[in-house]
């Protein structure tokens, strides 16, 4: 591990000045990722600022009858908190399906959205890898990729994003509030993380010298026809080859409001409105759910190891779909 300074704030404009003075500085709450990327030589930070005594850890009333999580309530707090278990289940339902106790119990909101994308090349300093060291290469790509990305993926990174969290929020249609050097802004959940491109080191939108504030949830929360299924290797304490957060509004068998995110396919979240949208006005059939999956997989691209993510996907989404419509128990 190499050396750094410690800082450590109780102001958030503090934060924002502090971590905006040095381009090698990171903010440090729970550590459960920063920590094990220092511990890897993956992360070298070159100062870490402590923001656990920022008035952040609250879960509060929100804007037009939703809730705000502030940035540090952590895992547990989130999924355990009685507001959140009765009017938003999926978001309960998808942290639990996350890590172990121990881990929910340091991991913040805003460090489980700065997740940096999974891939065990990115953790192997000894291998090639444009996440960790950009224009060098891609050793996933011939390597062994079975838990790599089908979904937007590009010539320079086939990583995906890992959080569980992060599914149910894209599918709720949450909002991240950040606070910069030039004030704050908000940025939806969908539009927060980044497909790799041309620069798969840059995991998501938000800028270095910008500091999450809190996330927002809209009113509806989906708590009556609702799924969060997780797909892997062993059944617990274990990232998802493939993860499926569905949540409807029906009238009687008919659907009236569709949402599906898929995570541990892509470098985000994995959400097409566009396909949803196809959903609505349709009888909740094992047929439509079957056509629906086949066109959020249309565009997926395998590459040796993962194929079988493909297929795996739309058996998911077909289950999600009939979980949440039918009520089979919402796993």
């Amino acid at each position: 591990m190499n050396s750094f300074t410690y800082t450590r704030v109780d102001d958030v404009s503090i934060a924002v000045r502090e971590v905006a003075s040095d381009k090698g500085a990171k903010f440090i709450a729970g550590g459960t990722n920063l920590v094990d990327l220092m511990k890897e030589n993956v992360e070298r930070p070159s100062r870490l600022i402590d923001i656990t005594r920022l008035t952040l850890g609250e879960i509060e009333p929100g804007q037009d009858g939703g809730l705000r999580l502030g940035s540090l309530v952590t895992n547990t707090e989130v999924a355990y908190n009685e507001e959140i278990e009765r009017r938003y289940p999926l978001l309960s339902k998808a942290i639990l399906a996350g890590a172990s106790a121990q881990l929910r119990n340091m991991a913040t909101v805003g460090g489980n959205l700065m997740q940096r994308t999974r891939c065990c090349y990115f953790y192997d300093t000894a291998t090639p890898c444009n996440k960790r060291e950009p224009g060098t290469a891609c050793s996933a790509m011939a390597g062994f990729n079975r838990s790599h990305a089908i979904l937007g993926t590009s010539g320079h990174c086939i990583a995906t994003h890992p959080s569980d969290m992060c599914v149910a929020l894209a599918a709720l249609d949450a909002v991240v509030h950040v606070t910069g050097p030039t004030g704050e802004r908000t940025v939806a959940l969908v539009d927060f993380h980044r497909l790799p491109g041309d620069s798969p080191e840059i995991d998501t939108n938000l800028r270095t010298d910008e500091i999450i504030t809190a996330v927002d949830l809209p009113a509806k929360g989906f708590a009556e026809h609702y799924s969060y299924l997780k797909v892997r290797d062993r059944a617990s304490y274990a990232f998802a080859l493939v993860s499926v957060a569905v949540a409807l509004e029906m009238d009687g068998d008919r659907i009236t409001e569709a949402r599906i995110t898929l995570g541990s396919v892509a470098h985000k979240p994995w959400r097409d409105p566009k396909i949803e949208a196809l959903l609505h006005g349709q009888n909740a059939s094992r047929n439509n759910f079957e056509r629906i999956a086949g066109a959020l997989l249309q565009d997926a691209k395998g590459y040796g190891h993962n194929n079988f993510k493909i297929e795996l996907a739309k058996i998911a989404i077909v289950r999600a779909l009939s979980q949440a419509a039918f009520k089979e128990g919402h796993a």
